[in-house]
């Protein structure tokens, strides 16, 4: 039993000691196998480093040799390019120097041709001097006694035949010139001949009874306030049974004042909000009526291609007067006149008509616009392009310059046929809407000033203002001072009343 124990445990020493020597066999072999291996991968590593670089020499040096082959192409190619541009330089000079030997031989031509016609010239000088010479020899005279002698002789025999000839046609003319400007005139009139009657300053609005006075009134005399605040008129309503008069000395205002009371009598409905509604729509309607008035005049007067601004201020003209006189009408009939005798004596009848209808056009606007009414018409002639024989008409019609033109002088005579006619004009009139509207311009010219209406005949002077601008301690002092400027600007019988109105409205919509 023994024995075997020591059999058992000789065998695992053996076994042991074979395993030991077996594992250190197989680590010497691996190790042997591993530098191996590394010794192998160290040779193909520098195998493919030394390829790499073999490689990459190859690759530099075809690189510079395609590099420099692309440098020759180049310089081969610059080189051609200059070698043509010399070539063409070289054309160039050869044709330059070609033409300056061309132009030194023209220069040598004309230089002979000059001094052969100077030669020439010398010739002719000395002929004509031997010529004046053998005149002079002959006739006794110098040249210059010659000269004075045949002027002399040929002035007096031409001023003689003048002076016969021009008595003999200025008579003729004078003749002949008045009789025919006596038929002229005298023709014109009869063709254009029409009635005058003198504009009024009041228009009268017929009522459907008493009781429609009271409604215009209205309530502690609201409505008429309303009606003459708005429209800057005066209403007059007195014992005349079943009419109200409306005065006032701008034609415009009374029209306009006209219209919306004539449409609140047939609405019937008479508050101030419907009074200022109506006074606008009213405002509307004579605006279109003036627009109609002015294209009912062109196509009386046979003219066209008037422009539009031009025609609503011949319209307007239906609204002005001149010393009683409707300027619309004056205007028309003055282009007739000038038309008819402008056709009598072979002119063009269009534009002395065209010259006749627009001599006056400033009478439109003299009232907003500073300058007399030939100044203002002739600026809006030039304005709207007007022709140049209408502008000179225009401004030579009162003879403030001198009519250089047939047509200008046929306006000048046209115009004061028309305001020649008996009761045509009534001077008296023409000062009092004057005086009013110089006191209306006094009110305007004051700061915070909205609207102004002399009414009254010029007793009283309305004046609206800003409420934003003007409080009520300022409207005293601008009361004070328009009555001053008007006691040192206006000569006016009696006395003028001074109303300043001002008016805060609040407005709100309930929605």
């Amino acid at each position: 039993m023994l024995n075997f124990g020591l059999i058992i445990l000789s065998v695992i020493i053996v076994a042991f000691i074979t395993a030991f020597v077996a594992f250190k066999l197989g680590i010497s072999h691996r190790k042997k196998v591993a530098e191996s291996a590394i010794s192998s991968a160290e040779l193909e590593a520098k195998k493919i480093l030394s390829e790499a670089i073999s490689e990459a020499q190859v690759k530099k040096n075809a690189i510079i040799i395609e590099g420099k082959d692309e440098v020759h192409k180049l310089r081969t190619d610059a080189e051609k390019e200059i070698a043509e541009k010399r070539k063409d330089i070289q054309r160039q000079e050869r044709r330059v120097l070609q033409r300056e030997e061309s132009l030194d031989k023209k220069m040598d031509n004309l230089d002979a041709k000059s001094e052969e016609l100077n030669r020439q010239s010398q010739l002719v000088e000395e002929l004509k001097q031997q010529q004046f010479e053998a005149l002079e020899k002959i006739s006794g005279f110098t040249l210059q006694q010659a000269k004075e002698y045949l002027l002399k002789s040929l002035d007096e025999e031409l001023t003689h035949e003048k002076s016969v000839k021009i008595l003999e046609f200025e008579q003729k003319a004078k003749d002949e010139s008045e009789k025919k400007a006596r038929e002229i005139i005298s023709l014109a009139i009869q063709r254009c001949a029409s009635d005058h009657v003198a504009e009024a300053t009041v228009s009268v609005v017929p009522l459907p009874n008493d009781e429609m006075k009271g409604r215009i009134i209205g309530r502690e005399g609201r409505n008429i306030r309303a009606i003459e605040t708005l429209t800057g008129v005066d209403l007059i309503i007195d014992d005349t049974p079943e009419a109200i008069t409306i005065s006032s000395f701008d034609p415009i205002r009374r029209e306009i004042a006209r219209v919306a009371l004539e449409n609140l009598i047939t609405d019937g409905r008479i508050h101030p909000a419907r009074i200022e509604e109506t006074i606008d729509r009213a405002r509307k309607e004579v605006e279109r009526s003036i627009k109609a008035e002015g294209e009912r005049a062109i196509i009386e007067a046979g003219v066209n291609s008037i422009h539009p601004e031009l025609i609503k201020l011949l319209g307007r003209l239906r609204y002005r007067t001149s010393y009683g006189q409707n300027v619309l009408e004056h205007s028309l009939e003055v282009a007739h006149l000038a038309g008819s005798m402008a056709s009598e004596l072979g002119l063009d009848p269009t534009i002395a008509r065209r010259a006749g209808l627009l001599h006056d056009i400033g009478k439109a606007l003299d009232h907003q616009v500073e300058g007399s009414h030939i100044e203002i018409g002739v600026d809006l002639a030039k304005k709207y392009r007007e022709n140049d024989a209408v502008v000179h008409a225009i401004q030579a019609h009162h003879g403030d310059v001198e009519a250089k033109t047939v047509i200008a002088c046929l306006v000048q005579a046209a115009d004061a046929i028309s305001a020649a006619r008996p009761g045509a004009r009534r001077e008296n009139l023409e000062n009092y809407i004057k005086r009013l509207e110089k006191l209306e311009e006094i009110a305007s010219s004051f700061k915070g000033v909205e609207r102004c209406f002399a009414i009254q005949a010029g007793r009283e002077i309305r004046i609206m203002v800003k409420p934003d601008v003007i409080n009520d301690d300022q409207a005293a002092i601008l009361a004070r001072e328009v009555c001053k400027k008007i006691e040192n600007e206006l000569d006016y019988p009696g006395q003028v009343k001074v109303n300043i109105i001002r008016e805060s409205r609040v407005v709100e919509y309930a929605r």
